[in-house]
């Protein structure tokens, strides 16, 4: 396990919740067809096939990627943290508006809520509000995303996302350089972050006197997520909302939970895995038992 117990059922809880969430915030603006704010229309998928957005989504993850890259590259910290930041304060103002519909006023008030959150979140580093964050910044992310695809295309989306996870982590290391270069220059993360401190570390801690315990510097372990690893399971299971249904939906959720879980408990400790082939796994798994429970018509 690479994590000890409680971290890792934190990390599953969170990962669980915000699927639920994502559900919710696509339920609201794709299935009751309540409009996204900001000026963010839901375009038309001409004869359902969704194939015509399929090239364009993958040229902006691929710029997306590779601008990330860039800017790591050249130290640009302070474009990379305005740029979160914006995406932060939409997302937390789609979030926010949801449960408000119809109230013409309330994105702007909903960005003004936000507004503390996403300043502290990127300027001032807190742990519980970074993660509570992210919890619906990834669902509000998945909402804009799951009208420009359909069953087809998000399996191919999983299927190239998993093999480009495999060969940044186990080939090329670029995730571990961004990670690394987020979380000790910028000190920001995107995605689910839990510091923590082993067992060892904390009996060894146990047994000095209180006088030495102020100086002394304790070297903390790192519980870590994605955000990628988060958000393609939930704009899979939106569009199996939007398809099928919330059963449908449901067993990607679990599926996705069943893989990650997989990962998270057979993982060996300061080793890098790539997430998405194994949650990629088990929503397919997912979509095979809601095929075979007749859920897929």
């Amino acid at each position: 396990m690479k994590h000890n117990l409680k971290i890792t059922l934190i990390i599953l809880a969170m990962f669980l919740i915000t699927q639920f969430i994502g559900l919710y915030v696509v339920n609201h603006y794709i299935v009751q067809s309540n409009p996204l704010p900001y000026g963010m229309e839901t375009p038309v998928i001409v004869n359902n096939s969704g194939f015509q957005y399929l090239p364009s989504i993958i040229i902006a993850f691929i710029f997306a990627i590779v601008l990330l890259i860039i800017l790591t590259k050249f130290n640009l910290g302070v474009v990379l943290k305005l740029w979160f930041f914006a995406v932060i304060l939409i997302a937390i103002g789609i979030f926010i508006t949801s449960f408000f519909p119809g109230q013409k006023l309330m994105p702007y008030i909903a960005l003004i809520f936000a507004l503390p959150l996403a300043i502290v979140k990127i300027f001032k580093r807190n742990f519980l509000i970074h993660n509570l964050t992210e919890l619906v910044i990834y669902p509000s992310i998945a909402a804009v995303f799951v009208p420009l695809l359909t069953f087809w295309t998000i399996i191919i989306l999983l299927i190239l996302i998993s093999i480009y996870d495999m060969w940044a982590v186990w080939h090329s290391g670029v995730m571990q350089k961004m990670a690394k270069y987020q979380i000790n220059e910028l000190k920001i993360f995107s995605g689910f972050f839990i510091p923590y401190v082993s067992n060892q570390v904390k009996m060894e801690l146990k047994d000095l006197p209180k006088s030495e315990l102020k100086n002394k510097k304790v070297k903390a372990n790192v519980a870590i997520l994605g955000g990628g690893d988060v958000v393609f399971p939930i704009i899979t299971a939106g569009v199996m909302l939007v398809q099928f249904g919330f059963l449908p939906a449901l067993c990607v959720v679990i599926g996705a939970t069943l893989g990650i879980s997989y990962l998270l408990f057979v993982a060996e400790k300061k080793k890098f895995y790539p997430a998405m082939p194994f949650i990629t796994a088990g929503i397919f798994i997912g979509i095979l038992a809601a095929f075979l429970l007749g859920l897929l018509h």
